[in-house]
């Protein structure tokens, strides 16, 4: 495979890590707390439901390009799974785990939240942004440390 080729899908793959766990971080660590305390349960959800509608699509493109590039990178420039050091299979591994933790996220607490707040039923929708925070600190978690693993490269 052509360097350039690889230095692409390295790009592509650190940009859609990038945009997938820059967006958990800014919404947990900023807009989370920031619309807690200046808005009211009806407001919160309303809110959260436009920032899930906007950021969801990005993440499902993000989880494609990095299993797109990840793979082209593993079977295309190291020959498959045994010639890439354990830091990249801890990557893929987090990998997996974040990716099926969104689709969780995505399909049950995002979508009872989204009729919650269709129905006005702020309690529910609260409940629901409440089991949505708590999965996107543990992918959040897990972007960060796989960023820093993958990043470090070979450990052994």
């Amino acid at each position: 495979m052509p360097s350039s080729l690889v230095s692409a899908l390295i790009a592509l793959h650190a940009v859609a890590a990038t945009v997938w766990v820059g967006g958990m971080f800014l919404a947990y660590t900023a807009v989370r707390p920031a619309a807690g305390a200046a808005l009211e349960p009806p407001e919160r959800g309303k809110l959260w439901l436009g920032i899930f509608a906007r950021f969801f699509p990005w993440v499902w493109i993000s989880i494609l390009v990095l299993l797109g590039t990840g793979f082209a990178l593993i079977f295309g420039v190291y020959g498959g799974m045994a010639g890439v050091g354990g830091h990249v299979h801890i990557m893929l591994l987090a990998g997996v785990i974040m990716m099926g933790l969104f689709a969780y996220l995505y399909l049950l607490p995002y979508q009872h939240m989204r009729r919650a707040v269709a129905a006005a039923d702020w309690a529910e929708a609260g409940r629901r942004l409440g089991r949505i925070r708590s999965i996107i600190a543990i992918n959040l978690t897990l972007g960060l440390l796989t960023i820093a693993i993958g990043s470090g490269g070979p450990l052994w």
